[in-house]
């Protein structure tokens, strides 16, 4: 078992040598992106990555406080489902309404892996394997239906 300090330590580690790792790569619009604190420009809209010592997964989480306006958002991402699945190649889960780490309500479009361990770092290579394809091809998708839900704002 690791103090919290050292937990700390370490994901923060990964989180730098995956950063690292993906600085080389640009936006589809050409632009510098911080990978691990991607920005969608959208209040409310973000994309995260997170990892533990059982699972990992990486999302589309819309938080918006008015679950109502909420439901539109996660309505509006529903109507490019296959731009989605087409360009990510693969299918993730959809879930309107439910809770996130703290108890808020939230909804989730996520792919997730299990049986990997961010505190053994003989599993960080499954990690950024998973992790990289999908947050690159999430900017990809996001810069193709950013402006829809900037209308929406």
């Amino acid at each position: 078992m690791y103090s919290r300090e050292e937990a700390s330590r370490i994901r923060e580690e990964f989180w730098t040598v995956f950063g690292q790792y993906l600085s080389p790569y640009r936006s589809v619009a050409g632009e510098k992106v911080n990978w691990v604190n991607y920005k969608t420009g959208i209040k409310h809209i973000y994309f995260r990555m997170q990892a533990t010592k059982r699972d990992a997964f990486i999302s589309i989480d819309v938080a918006h406080p008015d679950t109502g306006i909420q439901e539109l958002f996660f309505e509006q991402f529903l109507e490019y489902q296959q731009i989605f699945n087409d360009i990510m190649g693969e299918e993730w889960i959809w879930k309107l309404h439910t809770t996130d780490e703290y108890g808020k309500t939230i909804s989730r479009i996520y792919k997730e892996i299990e049986h990997v361990n961010i505190f053994d770092k003989k599993d960080w290579p499954q990690l950024i394997s998973f992790f990289k394809p999908r947050i690159l091809a999430l900017d990809n998708f996001w810069y193709d239906v950013k402006d829809t839900f900037d209308a929406l704002k």
